[in-house]
């Protein structure tokens, strides 16, 4: 088992051998705007995982997954050229999800953003139900106290005996 950290570096050596190989050497018709987003290697550097994205609507999509597959040994031979391992990894393509996460989440921002604007409209006309200050502060104490102790003590010149 290779250690987490050269598994790391060796991924990134493979996205950037893989990139230029699409650049430069892959010339299938199908393959799209494809932008190699993230790469991945197993512990035992047998495997790797390269992460794409493609411009596109769905059917450039489609034809660049082909493109991709299909370039799959080219690509696994630049790398083995490229790379200094014993054996050279198993390419694996996985279309990216973040583009569409992120909108998703955009999305959800902006409903939520829109509930907040109707939310403050709602609250600039609005009045309170009771007093504006229901709570009952200090000074209200100190005045039921004083009319409290006005009705306790007997009043001067009357008979309380």
């Amino acid at each position: 088992m290779a250690d987490p950290a050269r598994a790391a570096k060796l991924a990134d050596r493979i996205k950037v051998v893989v990139a230029q190989a699409l650049e430069r050497r892959i010339k299938d018709p199908r393959l799209g705007f494809v932008t190699l987003t993230d790469a991945r290697v197993t512990n035992d550097l047998q495997h790797a995982t390269l992460y794409y994205t493609v411009f596109g609507d769905e059917a450039q999509q489609a034809d660049t997954k082909a493109a991709l597959e299909s370039a799959r040994g080219v690509l696994r031979a630049e790398v083995g050229k490229n790379i200094t391992v014993r054996l050279t990894p198993t390419l694996e393509f996985v279309p990216d999800e973040i583009p569409v996460n992120a909108s998703h989440l955009e999305e959800l921002i902006r409903a939520a953003k829109a509930r907040d604007a109707e939310l403050e409209a709602l609250k600039k006309g609005a009045t309170y139900a009771g007093d504006a200050d229901p709570y009952r502060k200090d000074e209200d104490f100190d005045e039921e106290d004083d009319d409290a102790e006005d009705e306790d003590t007997p009043a001067a010149g009357s008979d309380a005996k």
